[in-house]
């Protein structure tokens, strides 16, 4: 399994402790923000914009509170000025990481996330020393007791989907980004409840590392999930099931 599902997995079993910290609630909104920013505040007519409020609501963020982050995307409300840009580098083992940014203070956040790289034994490089080993796709994960796999698989496939694919608890629905609203879309219609819908940055290839080395990586990469400036993180490793569990158990 990629790297990105590895981590996501591990992502889904520590959303609700995040969620009580708000930090869920503090990246969807700078996503609403610069999502409105980019392509306006009408979510009929911004793709990105409607799949940021889909995923707010989801979460039970209050209307309110979508409403103020679209109008400061507008420029309708005040608000410090958000940048989006994506950071790369290299963790233990050799694992290529990149982390997609929002921030009002480049050089504050720059130094931040370097300093974490290198806490955990990675090292920050420039732009695109990794990023060509990753590729934009639509991921969508479902819980297993969510849906029936043989029906999931052929809704997901009618509307666009390249792949289905799963692990212990999740399915990943997977497809280009430009089939990737409408594969949402064919899902939401059918009653599936649905963990989580992006385009995200998935590794063409995988690096397997273990022991200490796996520790190391998954600490760089919840921390760096941790910053409040880090919207997402998507790496190449590939992690066994027993290790994590281990990790995560400590």
């Amino acid at each position: 399994m990629s790297g990105h599902s590895k981590w996501s997995s591990i992502k889904h079993k520590k959303a609700a402790r995040d969620a009580k910290r708000g930090k869920v609630f503090t990246k969807l909104i700078k996503e609403i923000t610069i999502a409105a920013r980019l392509g306006g505040g009408d979510i009929n007519a911004n793709p990105r914009l409607r799949t940021a409020v889909l995923t707010a609501r989801a979460q039970s963020m209050p209307n309110d509170n979508i409403d103020r982050a679209i109008k400061k995307g507008t420029g309708e409300l005040g608000g410090g000025q958000l940048e989006e840009v994506t950071y790369e580098g290299y963790g233990p083992g050799g694992v290529a990481i990149t982390a997609d940014i929002f921030t009002d203070n480049r050089n504050r956040t720059v130094a931040e996330i370097r300093f974490i790289f290198g806490r955990h034994g990675g090292n920050m490089g420039e732009t695109g020393c990794v990023g060509w080993m990753f590729k934009k796709r639509g991921v969508i994960a479902i819980e297993k007791s969510a849906a029936d796999e043989d029906k999931l698989i052929e809704l997901a496939l009618e509307a666009g989907a390249d792949d289905v694919t799963s692990d212990s608890d999740t399915y990943q629905v997977m497809s280009a980004p430009e089939n990737f609203n409408a594969v949402r879309d064919a899902i939401e219609k059918a009653g599936i409840a649905m963990l989580s819908a992006e385009v995200a940055r998935v590794p063409e290839n995988t690096v397997a590392v273990s022991g200490h080395t796996a520790e190391q990586v998954l600490k760089l990469m919840e921390e760096l999930e941790e910053h409040d400036d880090v919207q997402s993180v998507a790496a190449n490793f590939d992690i066994s099931d027993e290790d994590i569990a281990q990790f995560s158990a400590a």
